[in-house]
């Protein structure tokens, strides 16, 4: 699946909003848009900087899905050899690490998100949040 590029965004992000991009972006969709961007800027897809890139991606993804209420805008850019990566959801709180417990497996999401990206900022907005990480492919 191929998601649109913006005309006017001279770095060539990909930017999906409102109810079409809620129902059509998938973990795989964001990780194939992730995957040109990263071919383009000539990142091998073996690399270990594309399978952070891609896990961060899915991880992204996956939560706003299953706790954010659902995605309500992606865009990937690529600026100055770094991936900005945003997600936008429709719950307004920050996401919070939790402790592993056997009775709720997962948690590790988060942390990993904090771990692989350079930054990650959180921006609330009126209908949810934001969350753009930036990720260093050199």
């Amino acid at each position: 699946m191929n998601l649109p590029t913006t005309a006017d965004d001279p770095y060539g992000s990909t930017d999906r909003r409102g109810d079409h991009a809620q129902a059509a972006v998938t973990p795989a969709a964001a990780r194939h848009a992730v995957a040109e961007l990263l071919g383009q800027a000539g990142v091998s897809l073996d690399s270990v900087t594309a399978a952070d890139a891609l896990l961060v991606t899915s991880e992204l993804i996956t939560n706003a899905i299953r706790h954010g209420g659902g995605i309500t805008s992606l865009r990937t850019v690529l600026v100055d050899g770094a991936l900005h990566l945003a997600v936008s959801d429709a719950n307004p709180h920050a996401p919070f690490a939790r402790p592993a417990e056997p009775e709720h497996p997962g948690g590790f999401g988060w942390p990993l998100i904090q771990r692989l990206a350079e930054r990650v900022e959180i921006s609330p907005s009126a209908d949810g949040k934001t969350i753009t990480i930036v990720m260093r492919l050199g």
